[in-house]
């Protein structure tokens, strides 16, 4: 059932997508209390007013959720028409200076269609994309994610330590990585760090795969627009080099994402998930305060 009804939503135009979108987000805005508080208090605490904000990110969200599927099963000449990017200067640089490239990813705008623009336009095989993924636990969901995120020669790496060193071998060939930098890690695998004023739970992976290779660290992401060259919606691509270099050393790094994090943000701050729990403590972590 999950893959017939993601097949017809790839069949919808992107526009019409959009609009369901929002107002299912608007619905589960409504319908559910703890996604409703939890998006009004992130909001909140990073000194946004949920007032004058909070529909309009949960219908976001909502799009967000419903164009996964149109992204993942979308043929890639179409997909290369709904992708603009806004100054190419930056991944250019990174990609001349022949080392091996790690985008970090937030949850912000279409994070999905990230890894396709990527492969479809620089990292094509033999020097494929590899992202770090979760694995799903529903069997329908695993085959659909995986089929999706695989297309145009993106490799997938599970969040485990084979994944890792699936992705320590990826830039020790000179090819690219993307990983989720604000999603919740495990135990060990993270420290307490910054976020918007309160300490959040952050991976420490990609400064310890930027010291370990040289790599070049880039944040991208693709700004939702409703109309892309006066035309119909689409999606700009942002990418930007870290203010300063990732070292290895965790709490330095960890900080430092954040920080670029919050400022790539309060661009385009209806397009984040919001709802995410991104202050969570992960199973058999001691919560920042017994730490500190």
């Amino acid at each position: 059932m999950l893959i017939s009804l993601s097949k017809l939503i790839a069949r919808l135009p992107l526009a019409w997508v959009h609009a369901i979108g929002g107002f299912a987000g608007l619905l589960v805005y409504a319908l559910s209390a703890t996604y409703r508080r939890r998006l009004r208090a992130n909001l909140a605490q990073a000194g946004f007013d949920p007032q004058r904000l909070a529909l309009a990110c949960a219908r976001e969200a909502g799009k967000q959720a419903l164009e996964t599927p149109w992204v993942w099963l979308r043929p890639a000449p179409e997909l290369r028409t709904v992708i603009d990017v806004a100054d190419p200067a930056p991944e250019r640089a990174a990609i001349d200076s022949g080392k091996p490239v790690i985008y970090l990813t937030p949850h912000l705008g279409c994070f999905e269609i990230c890894a396709q623009y990527c492969a479809l336009n620089h990292w094509a095989p033999p020097r494929a994309l590899t992202a770090l993924y979760r694995i799903p636990k529903q069997a329908a969901l695993r085959t659909l994610v995986e089929y999706g995120r695989t297309r145009n020669g993106v490799d997938l790496a599970p969040a485990n330590l084979a994944g890792v060193r699936q992705l320590l071998r990826a830039l020790r060939q000179g090819r690219a990585v993307g990983i989720l930098p604000d999603q919740v890690p495990s135990q060990g695998d993270g420290v307490w760090a910054p976020m918007f004023g309160r300490l959040a739970y952050t991976m420490t992976l990609p400064g310890k795969l930027a010291a370990a290779t040289g790599a070049q660290v880039l944040f991208i992401f693709a700004e939702r627009v409703p109309r892309l060259h006066g035309r119909r919606p689409g999606y700009r691509i942002r990418v930007q080099a870290l203010a300063e270099p990732l070292t290895g050393a965790p709490e330095h790094d960890a900080a430092l994402v954040n920080r670029e994090l919050e400022r790539l943000i309060r661009t385009c701050p209806t397009q984040y998930l919001w709802g995410y729990n991104r202050y969570k403590v992960p199973a058999g972590a001691a919560p920042p305060e017994v730490q500190a």
